[in-house]
């Protein structure tokens, strides 16, 4: 999709999950959405009216008001990209070396402080993708080595945790395609899953999101009746997979599912009849699935 505008209201619902009333409702009340006339008198989009939708939700779903999430999402694409905007690769480096100076001395206060500034200066992809998860990769890698305490790692995890559900609330609400999420018998590790489901619920998808070590038969109860879901699974380790190959087998019969997470692998992926892999990071992840999906 490029600058100009070229998408009719319906094609851009359905990239935005975001039903053309409600567009409608946006663009008159708020004016968030800018289009054009085609020379048969249709309104149509562009790449920027998308970017401001999906800027609206973002600040929506930390539980702004319409009137002020619509403000913000114009003030924040009226700059150009937000990005670029709020100082580029330099602040954004500087940022999250003083998250990890926070999070690692555990203050608490100073922590949310330089999140609230990430996310106010930055796309929730982002800060997913060049500061959050770059900064649990570490950590796992000096907890392996010694360098970070139990201690350490449990109060971060802890933290980005509660900061990264709260940006959750009303992902379940999109009228987009739904995922159901959830991590493998015995695993614990969510915080790559609920990356994952932010930035594909920024897409315009409805999560359901179940957490961690799910049972494969409690996903099919959330199942039932719904074929058109995607159910992406997720486990740190392959032996988490392993153990319940036959029930992902059976589940991969019925509908589309993704493997996730270190420990899903081709072979795997193989073996069950599993539709995706999801060997990339979660965000990159998410946007592959969004675009296979269409």
């Amino acid at each position: 999709m490029t600058d100009a505008a070229q998408l009719r209201i319906g094609a851009l619902s359905r990239r935005v999950g975001v039903s053309p009333e409600l567009l409608r409702a946006w663009e008159q009340r708020y004016g968030l959405l800018q289009p054009s006339r085609s020379a048969g008198g249709f309104r149509l989009y562009s790449s920027a009216d998308e970017t401001r939708v999906l800027a609206m939700q973002r600040r929506l779903a930390t539980g702004l008001p319409a009137a002020e999430a619509a403000r913000l999402a114009l003030a924040e694409t009226a700059r150009g990209t937000d990005d670029a905007a709020s100082g580029g690769p330099a602040r954004l480096g500087q940022l999250s070396a003083e998250l990890r100076v926070a999070l690692d001395e555990f203050d608490e206060p100073a922590a949310h402080a330089v999140l609230d500034r990430l996310f106010a200066a930055f796309r929730l992809q982002t800060v997913i993708r060049d500061a959050v998860l770059p900064f649990l990769r570490d950590l796992g890698l000096r907890w392996e080595r010694g360098e970070a305490s139990v201690a350490q790692e449990h109060f971060a995890s802890n933290i980005l945790r509660g900061r990264l559900l709260g940006l959750a609330r009303g992902w379940a609400e999109a009228a987009g395609p739904r995922a159901v999420l959830a991590c493998a018998p015995g695993e614990l590790h969510d915080l790559p899953l609920i990356c994952f489901g932010l930035a594909l619920g920024a897409r315009g998808w409805s999560i359901t999101y179940l957490g961690p070590d799910t049972p494969i038969a409690t996903i099919q109860e959330t199942l039932r009746g719904r074929r058109q879901a995607l159910i992406v699974i997720s486990a740190m380790t392959a032996e988490r997979l392993d153990v319940v190959q036959a029930e992902l087998t059976e589940l991969a019969r019925d509908f589309r599912v993704g493997l996730a997470g270190a420990g899903a692998t081709r072979e795997l992926a193989g073996a069950t009849g599993a539709a995706l892999l999801l060997d990339d990071d979660p965000v990159t992840a998410a946007e592959r699935v969004a675009e296979e999906w269409r």
